[in-house]
């Protein structure tokens, strides 16, 4: 409305749909209510009251932003969830049509205020050049009488800013006169990170690097503005005040007397985006371990059970031989466990199913190998033989075998949840580990055992 000299005594919102208009002189109603039409778009009607206009949002639209608002929240709250590398988080929509809830599952999480402020935390990154001219003021009165002093001042506004002192920490607040004109933003971001200060300070900053599109508009203005101070922006407060020493391109740090903690929630803020709306924490709930304690114990004690009885099975049906798939299925196990570790996974109950399933495919690879020896020896083959051919015609066999469930397990772990990529994690980490033990380990105990005499005439199996 300013720009089209539109005059106006008033503009405010009311309720959750509605933005109210007063204007001075009813006159030039009609042309107030086809801009206000123009750019608000489908969804809004005008109604005219004389001196006030009241625009209005019809509940069908606003139900469809707020679904898509908490759509959009949803994702952002999972990115931020999975970059506190949480094991099998949980983030989901509940309720039914018209209720925007959604619900946050972290396990093992010890420090829920932390999380909290983190998921709602409001991240307004921008880079601003500091207007040329003028200087640090020590109050907000000294800096608004600059601006006022200013031809452009409505192209500029003040920004708080306290200077880092040599000991790292903040010193005075001061006042900061910047451009409005934003050089770029948050949005531009493409990856951040938290990170030990490179002035070799015990203080943390955060590098970040930006999308082309930044870059180039970053590289264009600061290539433009050499010698000038640049303003790194954040939730409205100027957090660092640099001179622009040469063209930067794609790639800085915001500096400050961060913490390490607070270095690391920043960037993971930075790195997935802003809400879509403010989120209001409706409940919370802390369950103690002991509920999943028994169920773990119990699927421990599942695991175990199933375990001895695929051993007594494999000496009872192969004799000799099911020693031979005992040790491999051990070492499966052992490898297994050292995966799980490395990676830093938690045993939860989904994984332990995978532990298990897996306990059956290992030995069921070492029962292909077996029948195939025991043909071969049935058709005459010396042991030797027999089991070089009945390694080599598994193989294949086994390869098959494990490559598609490999697969299935991919899928699972790209478009399943929290608990369904826990199971797919242990299957995979399983299935690899007995490739290795059933095909080498298992051959290597044959040789070993071969070897021990110049000539075996017979085989336990």
């Amino acid at each position: 409305m300013q720009q089209k000299n539109l005059a106006f005594t008033d503009i405010k919102a009311e309720g959750n749909n509605q933005v109210v208009v007063t204007v001075p002189d009813p006159s030039k109603n009609g042309d107030i209510v086809r801009e206000i039409e123009a750019d608000f778009g489908q969804g809004w009607s005008v109604s005219d009251r004389g001196t006030t206009l009241v625009a209005t949002l019809d509940d069908a639209t606003a139900n469809q932003l707020r679904d898509r608002a908490t759509e959009q929240a949803k994702q952002i709250i999972e990115n931020r969830v999975n970059a506190f590398g949480v094991t099998e988080p949980i983030v989901a929509r509940q309720g039914g049509e018209g209720t925007y809830q959604i619900l946050i599952q972290m396990p093992g999480v010890d420090d829920p205020e932390r999380v909290k402020n983190t998921l709602n935390a409001d991240s307004n990154l921008e880079l601003r050049l500091e207007t040329k001219g003028t200087s640090v003021y020590p109050s907000r009165d000294a800096a608004e009488q600059g601006l006022k002093g200013l031809p452009n001042a409505d192209q500029n506004e003040v920004f708080p800013y306290r200077e880092r002192t040599a000991e790292g920490g903040g010193g005075a607040e001061q006042w900061i006169i910047v451009e409005k004109s934003v050089v770029i933003s948050g949005l531009d971001m493409r990856d951040a990170s938290g990170r030990q200060s490179a002035s070799g300070s015990s203080n943390y900053e955060i590098s970040f690097s930006l999308t082309p599109t930044g870059a180039t508009r970053f590289a264009e203005v600061t290539g433009k503005n050499i010698g000038e101070f640049l303003c790194i922006v954040l939730n409205g407060e100027v957090k660092s005040r640099a001179t622009i020493q040469s063209q930067i391109h794609d790639q800085g740090q915001i500096t400050g007397s961060f913490t390490k903690r607070q270095a690391e929630d920043l960037a993971l803020t930075l790195r997935s985006g802003a809400l879509p709306a403010k989120a209001v924490y409706l409940e919370e709930r802390t369950v103690g371990p002991s509920l999943g304690a028994d169920s773990i114990r119990q699927g421990v004690t599942a695991s175990i059970a199933g375990l001895l009885a695929v051993i007594a099975f494999m000496l009872f049906y192969y004799r000799g031989s099911g020693i031979n798939a005992v040790l491999a299925l051990i070492l499966n196990l052992i490898l297994l466990l050292a995966a799980l570790v490395m990676f830093g996974a938690t045993l939860t109950l989904p994984g332990i199913a995978g532990v298990i399933l897996t306990i059956g495919m290992a030995v069921d690879s070492n029962v292909l190998i077996f029948e195939r020896i025991r043909e071969e020896l049935r058709n005459g083959k010396v042991v030797a033989s027999a089991v070089d051919v009945g390694f080599a015609k598994a193989f294949l066999t086994i390869i098959d075998t494990h490559v598609t469930t490999i697969v299935s397990a991919i899928f699972l772990f790209v478009f399943g949840t929290g608990p369904i990529r826990g199971f797919a994690v242990t299957l995979v980490a399983g299935l690899l580990a007995n490739l290795f033990t059933a095909v080498f380990v298992s051959r290597t105990i044959f040789m070993w055992h071969l070897n021990r005499k110049a000539r075996v005439e017979s085989l336990s199996i």
